[in-house]
């Protein structure tokens, strides 16, 4: 049976890097309930230390700037891990779409032209997002 670049994806990308491990670990802590509630908590404690700050304008600043650091870090995080996420699915469909054109291409006779048609546009399309 001939190797399809589906297959072949699926032998040269094992390897996960430092990065792409520390996402899985990001996104399994932040999409719990301990992390909403470290971020609820922190967001009392900035509202109870009102009293302490000099100017409402830094006390303001205070929780922006926390807000706004963290919204990009955890917005380039779960960019990263949906991008994986529709890759493995992309996979997915792509392992079904050769297992179905095999199946196919089984049950082809010789005065079935239609049938193979079908197996060679199902082929075709397998990998088709990469060539996008």
């Amino acid at each position: 049976m001939e190797r399809t670049d589906a297959a072949d994806s699926r032998e040269t990308k094992k390897d996960r890097d430092l990065f792409e491990k520390f996402v899985d670990l990001s996104t399994t802590l932040i999409s719990r309930a301990p992390f909403f509630a470290v971020v609820v908590a922190v967001v009392v404690v900035w509202a109870v230390s009102y009293p302490l700050w000099a100017s409402t304008t830094k006390w303001e600043l205070a929780i922006h700037t926390f807000g706004g650091v963290l919204s990009l870090l955890l917005l380039v995080l779960l960019e990263n891990a949906g991008r994986r996420n529709t890759e493995a699915m992309q996979e997915k469909l792509n392992v079904l779409a050769e297992a179905l054109a095999a199946l196919m291409e089984a049950q082809i006779t010789d005065d079935d032209h239609e049938l193979r048609e079908a197996v060679e546009d199902l082929r075709e399309a397998v990998g088709l997002e990469s060539r996008h």
